[in-house]
């Protein structure tokens, strides 16, 4: 599964922190009388800029907790379980232990861990890659013991009303029961239970210290969870910050917390924030919106609006599936005001009223209905054949009240309708982010299929646009609240607004025509292409697999023997703790085929992919040692080796394809040119922006001046990218800037597979634009980076691909940069959250 930008960025930032924590947490242990926050120490050692609230757990330690931010549908879950495996590597130091993973709903709980438990799943396959084949995934009611935790990584799945003690002694959890007693001495060993004690104070017993047996552990799997120092992942964090939650959630004695929300709490220590527009740009949610405003007094004219639009996109969906092979079957989610089976009165819309409404009047197949309530759950049917996905699946209509309000993930859901009473707003704040996800994280491109629809029964328009803004909000996505449209009447939609280039600038815009990397191709030069003109040229026998051929496989915890450490009651003095020698069970069963498969996303010759792991399971079976250990050592590390070799054939594409990059443009094969209009870049002579988009102004409120367009939207700039525009705005010498946009604007495809979309292009006079012969003298390339992003690897690969472009522009004559640009200076920056504004002065200055 290929990692989206925004989520190579998520991951790259938590190991950065969990290095830092590894390190003053060592430092802590060597000055334990300094009594060391190592988390906030850390904290601070990654410059995100951003508050850190100190917590402890049970046992009074210092707590690392942090939140990842991540809107509806930008893949939480599957940023957890690539954490649990930079956790256990980093920070834990081994690959089996336990991971609390907590949930707030049922609908959330049986998505994930249905995931979670399918072999084939990429989440699980994910798992299995960190834990070397050893996965366990439990529940609330699955006994484990001691060994299993030894020998496994286990992630026991529960949800918050089951973690939350504020009735402990009602929660089956808490209590007393059998399954567990292995965990903790025997009820007659007052010695040990002593001593379990005085290591977990937290831990609950029957009687209090004056009893005869003194304090009496309990054998609860709660109490179980207290002595595993665990993991917890938290989704949805921001609903466990009652106190009783958290009190929990400490209580459990954690190695450390991991939030995940779309809204976190005031309270929450965030360590990556992804916009909803980071999501928009890598094609992972369906905008704009389109809300329907249906007038008619009659609910079943909204029902009937909203089937139509439905039929209309799986005619559309056909079509794309013929040409594509790309299977979507749109899916519209209908809320009823009542679903209870007594609550039928006629006076309310009921979930019954619609579905036969749908069959009898509308002439819908009664297998293509559902009815998903707290009562009746028709969709967990559709399970056993592949789920709401699958092509066996007919379901076209899913009748819900509050079911589906949270949790729910179905990405061909594209149509809601709202027939509950116009004054309740929640119900559509709550529902729209159901609908947002896009099908297989992938743009169709056709404009039906990429957006998504409402439709609402009596709404006030302007109640109705706040609702769903709201809802965006709710979903993390209140940066994209310009992203919808409302029709206030059938037919009625409000278009996009069509933003012409200023007049002012039309000119000077039309000769501005910037180069990109090309390639000589049957005598003609066109742009470069990564798969066709860089990959491809590499020499797979190039790779150095050193560090995978020679790492430890006995260092890491999945050999034939472990260590571990345990509580015995010796009959010749005090309870004391004894190393004791486990044998481990046999691993997995080594195939070159699976290897083979796991790394041809890397090497897309499946021959060269088959020679590469052929080639490195013969030479680790050939390493130093008895041959028949060696093949069971292999076995037991396979999954781990896959995963090394899978990081390490990564880091090896980059740079052999950056040496690869770097020969063709110094033997002259490979050019930054200009090639002319329709294979260069120019600025766009007008930008379509949402109907409801909210303009960006200058600091001081007023309108912008010098951008290439008078209307710029605000939600398209973060806060670093607003400091930048606003600066811009106030410089004599500035002529235009304009705000690149991703995935549409100008690009520069280097030898990593990514382009870079830079932030700004702008230009400028070598004087005062007041007193200028001419427009614009120097062309200026620039991307931002958060102070946080400034020193990763994606930084550093975007710092050497500019300096190679503003090298090669300088070098070219203007008969190869292009006749329009023959009198300009063009250059390519970098500008991070410390230095940006020393650096644009530098910039502005650079003319004198």
């Amino acid at each position: 599964m290929q990692l989206k930008e925004y989520q190579q960025r998520t991951l790259e930032e938590i190991r950065r922190y969990l290095e830092f924590l590894t390190d003053w947490r060592e430092k802590a242990k060597r000055n334990p009388e300094l009594e060391v926050d190592f988390p906030a120490k850390a904290w601070d050692k990654t410059n995100i800029g951003r508050r850190y609230a100190s917590r402890k757990n049970g046992l009074g330690e210092p707590l690392p907790t942090f939140c990842l931010k991540i809107p509806t549908g930008g893949g939480k879950t599957l940023l957890a379980v690539k954490m649990i495996d930079l956790v256990n590597t980093i920070y834990r130091k081994r690959r089996t232990g336990l991971v609390l993973w907590i949930v707030p709903t049922t609908q959330i709980y049986r998505q994930t861990i249905r995931s979670l438990k399918d072999r084939d799943h990429p989440y699980r396959q994910h798992l299995d890659m960190a834990s070397a084949g050893r996965t366990l995934i439990l529940e609330k009611t699955d006994k484990f013991s001691p060994l299993d935790l030894e020998e496994n990584l286990a992630v026991l799945m529960l949800k918050l009303p089951s973690a939350n003690r504020k009735t402990k002694e009602t929660l089956r959890m808490f209590k007393d029961s059998g399954g567990f007693q292995e965990f903790f001495p025997a009820e007659d060993d007052i010695k040990g239970q002593e001593a379990l004690l005085k290591r977990f104070p937290n831990l609950d017993t029957h009687d209090t210290e004056g009893g005869f047996w003194g304090r009496q552990i309990k054998t609860s799997l709660g109490n179980a969870l207290r002595t595993l120092s665990p993991m917890i992942i938290l989704d949805e964090g921001h609903k466990a910050y009652s106190e009783g939650a958290q009190d929990t959630l400490r209580g459990f004695n954690p190695i450390l917390i991991a939030e995940l929300s779309a809204t976190p709490s005031e309270q929450s220590n965030i360590l990556v924030n992804i916009k909803g527009r980071e999501l928009h740009d890598e094609e992972m949610i369906k905008l704009d919106l389109h809300a329907v405003d249906k007038r008619s007094p009659e609910w079943k004219d909204t029902l009937l609006a909203a089937v139509n639009k439905r039929d209309q996109l799986e005619k559309v969906a056909r079509e794309y599936r013929s040409n594509t092979g790309v299977y979507i079957r749109p899916i519209c989610v209908i809320q009823a005001e009542r679903t209870g089976k007594d609550q039928r009165d006629g006076n309310h819309i009921h979930s019954e009223d619609v579905r036969e409404h749908l069959i009898k009047a509308i002439g819908i197949p009664a297998d293509h209905v559902a009815v998903k309530t707290s009562e009746k759950d028709e969709i967990k049917e559709v399970d056993d054949i592949g789920g709401l996905l699958s092509p066996n699946c007919q379901i076209r209509y899913i009748i819900t009240k509050q079911a589906l309000q949270e949790g729910w993930d179905c990405a061909f859901a594209y149509v809601l309708a709202i027939l509950t009473n116009p004054s309740s707003r929640n119900a559509l704040t709550q529902l729209v982010g159901r609908i947002l996800r896009q099908p297989y994280a992938h743009k169709t491109h056709i404009k039906e299929l990429d957006e998504s629809y409402v439709f609402s029964f009596q709404q006030k328009a302007s109640e109705l646009l706040e609702s769903i803004r709201n809802g965006f909000e709710r979903e993390g996505l209140g940066d994209l609240r310009g992203h919808i449209a409302v029709d206030q009447e059938e037919g009625m939609e409000q278009c996009p607004k069509l933003i012409a280039i200023n007049e002012r600038f039309a000119d000077a815009a039309r000769r501005t025509i910037l180069p990109v990397f090309v390639v000589k191709d049957n005598g003609r030069w066109r742009p470069v292409n990564y798969e066709m003109d860089i990959v491809a040229r590499i020499c797979w026998d190039d790779v150095d697999l050193k560090p995978v051929l020679e790492m430890p496989l006995s260092s890491f915890e999945t050999g034939d023997t472990e260590q571990v450490l345990t509580l015995t009651n010796s009959p010749f003095g005090p309870v004391e703790l004894r190393e004791l020698i486990k044998f481990r069970a046999a691993g997995v069963s080594v195939d070159t085929a699976f290897m083979t498969r796991h790394i041809s996303d890397i090497v897309p010759n499946p021959w060269q992919a088959h020679e590469i792991a052929e080639s490195v399971l013969a030479q680790l079976r050939e390493g130093p040692g008895d041959r028949a250990k060696r093949k069971q050592l292999i076995s037991s590390n396979f999954t781990h080796i896959i995963s090394e070799l899978h990081n390490r054939l990564l880091d090896e594409r980059d740079r052999l394809s950056e040496k690869i990059f770097r020969t063709m443009l110094k033997d002259d094969r490979l050019r930054f040119l200009v090639i002319g209009k329709g294979l260069n870049w120019t600025p766009p002579t007008s930008i379509s922006v949402p109907a409801t988009a909210k303009r960006l102004t200058r600091a001081d409120g007023g309108q912008l001046e010098l951008n290439l367009f008078d209307f710029v939207p605000e939600d398209e700039f973060n806060e670093l990218e607003k400091a930048v525009a606003w600066y811009l705005e106030e410089q004599t010498r500035l002529f235009f800037w304009f705000r690149n946009r991703s995935r549409r604007d100008y690009s520069i495809q280097g030898w990593r597979q990514h382009r870079i979309y830079p932030d700004f292009i702008f230009t400028a006079c070598d004087d005062d634009r007041t007193e200028a012969t001419s427009d614009y003298d120097r062309v200026y390339v620039v991307e931002t980076k958060g102070s946080h992003l400034t020193g990763n690897d994606r930084a550093k690969y975007t710092r050497e691909l500019f300096d190679i472009c503003t090298e090669a522009a300088e070098s070219r004559s203007w008969s190869e940069m292009g006749l329009d640009m023959k009198e300009n200076i063009l250059r390519f920056d970098v500008l991070s959250q410390d230095d940006w504004e020393a650096k644009l002065a530098a910039l502005f200055d650079a003319g004198d």
